[in-house]
């Protein structure tokens, strides 16, 4: 059991919480500075795997100093030849065991980053000019992750209790594929392991919508990339030599390509919508109040200045297309010369990757089933004697939330508290976490995505920022979560092992069979 320091507990109280966050917020931003100056880059770990290391071993003396404990577990993944930093297990337990328990998620690990890229400023400096702080991770995701060990930290000062358990998964692989946190997860799921007895997952590792309204995001998209290699020779050929008189694989890619998606952004594969489930009337009212410009999103996105015209021509069609309907993108073609000048070969072989865009109830299997039979079908049409190979190269299932659950009821109602009765927009992203579906399949627990950045924070970008308001807000809106998750009645959801599934009647009451395990126990309480 670990003391959190206070040692005279004292009535939490909103107001106090906030002046708090605002006396101390100049030094929130000099201890980002300090982390933002570890180039802890895990895409370039030959170069910087000390720098992560570094920052996983500073979270931990963090941790360790504000009264937690710390498990440092070494990265399943590494092998002798390619070492990887640890992954970080935290604790601040209360020592009351009728208060729930939330795991906190964040990574430590940032993309790369050059002045040369064209910053304005040095990316590993961070940087403040106008609101805004600039450098590398500083909203993706350090500035976020370290809002928790803030929110301890005033908590000590106010000589206030925490208001449930927390947990801590940070890790540093995340910008290179989490290598290694997918097994941690699983065999910390198990019985009597250090998830086991986590009620709420909460994560802030992605954005606004907008720069202006806090939302809450409840979806993600899952995904199925693809390969897709034509050869016609074993070697490239001259097209004044030969020309005319060869089948060229690259007349074939594109034909193929071009059954897959028109221009309108239909999916030509035929299957692919069946398992897309109707827009009903509650989910469709989520988007009416939605805080969503179509102008300046198309300035945002490089659009603007060269056609002027998305796909869709109002805001509630166009973000359905952009997150709650699968999608399938065109992403390039391996083999066919692709430099400045000119080059008249006839390439051997020529590969084409396209991806799709899941959404909740299709399974990347049966796409891959319905993609490649097309293509198989659309080649024999082709009457080509050119060899020709599909194959799906990653496939991951989507991901969706329940609003009504209380965790996000809890985060709902701390975005009232601190925007001053605003109500959080309700949205899905429409690319792929996959941290959020290991927690869930490994728990049974309910994971909450809060982002607390803006939309333009930049992040993997030239001059990545985390504006000193969201910062602010962030710690308090996290702080208060914190405490309308200790306001939650009943037993604590993970203790429940029951598989019999819930209505939706008893989703709705508070307390016990609103959150037990898998939105799928009932226990006799």
């Amino acid at each position: 059991m670990v003391s959190t320091g206070v040692t005279e507990v004292k009535t939490f109280s909103d107001e106090e919480f906030f002046n708090l966050v605002d006396e101390n917020t100049s030094l929130f931003i000099d201890e980002l500075g300090e982390t933002v100056a570890i180039q802890s880059v895990s895409a370039e770990l030959e170069e910087h795997l000390d720098d992560v290391i570094q920052m996983m071993e500073w979270a931990s003396t963090r941790i360790q100093k504000l009264g937690g404990t710390v498990q440092m577990v070494p990265n399943p993944a590494a092998t002798s030849d390619r070492p990887l930093p640890p992954i970080l297990l935290g604790e601040f337990n209360t020592n009351d065991v009728s208060k729930k328990t939330v795991c906190v998620y964040g990574h430590l690990d940032v993309q790369p980053a050059n002045i040369e890229d064209g910053w304005d400023t040095e990316p590993f400096v961070l940087t403040e000019n106008d609101g805004k702080l600039y450098g590398r991770g500083s909203t993706d995701d350090k500035g976020p992750a370290l809002s928790w060990l803030w929110i301890i930290e005033l908590h000590q000062k106010m000589g206030v209790e925490l208001p449930v358990n927390i947990k801590i998964l940070f890790e540093g692989m995340e910008e290179s594929g989490s290598e290694g946190v997918f097994e941690v997860i699983h065999t910390e799921g198990k019985p009597g392991k250090f998830l086991d007895d986590v009620d709420f997952f909460c994560i802030s590792d992605n954005y606004w919508l907008g720069k202006n309204k806090p939302c809450i995001t409840y979806a993600l998209r899952g995904l199925a990339y693809f390969q897709l290699s034509v050869q016609g020779s074993t070697q490239d050929l001259h097209s004044g030599v030969l020309g005319g008189t060869v089948h060229e694989a690259m007349t074939d890619l594109i034909a193929l390509m071009g059954t897959l998606v028109d221009s309108s952004g239909k999916i030509l594969v035929e299957g692919v919508m069946a398992d897309v489930d109707p827009v009903t009337k509650e989910e469709e009212a989520l988007y009416d109040t939605i805080d969503f410009d179509m102008e300046e999103y198309k300035e945002d996105n490089g659009i603007k200045s060269v056609s002027d015209k998305l796909l869709h021509d109002d805001k509630k069609s166009l973000l359905m297309h952009r997150w709650r309907y699968p999608t399938l993108s065109l992403h390039g073609i391996e083999g066919a010369f692709s430099g400045k000048g000119a080059k008249t070969v006839i390439p051997r072989e020529v590969i084409g990757k396209f991806s799709l865009r899941l959404v909740p109830d299709q399974d990347p299997k049966k796409i891959e089933k319905l993609v490649v039979d097309h293509i198989s079908t659309e080649f024999m049409k082709l009457t080509s004697p050119n060899k020709m190979k599909c194959e799906m190269l990653h496939g991951a299932n989507a991901w969706i939330s329940d609003t009504k659950h209380p965790n996000y009821e809890a985060a709902a109602n701390a975005i009232e508290k601190v925007y001053n009765g605003v109500k959080p927009d309700y949205t899905r992203e429409g690319g792929s976490i996959p941290i959020t579906s290991a927690l869930e399949n490994a728990t049974g627990m309910n994971v909450l995505l809060l982002p607390i950045g803006a939309c333009d924070d930049g992040a993997h970008s030239q001059n990545e920022k985390y504006n000193i308001s969201n910062l602010v807000n962030g710690v308090k809106v996290l702080g208060i979560y914190l405490h309308e998750l200790g306001k939650i009645k009943g037993p604590k959801p993970s203790s429940c092992k029951c598989p019999a599934p819930l209505t939706e009647e008893e989703l709705m009451i508070p307390g016990a069979f609103a959150f037990m395990r898998g939105f799928g126990c009932k226990c006799e309480m």
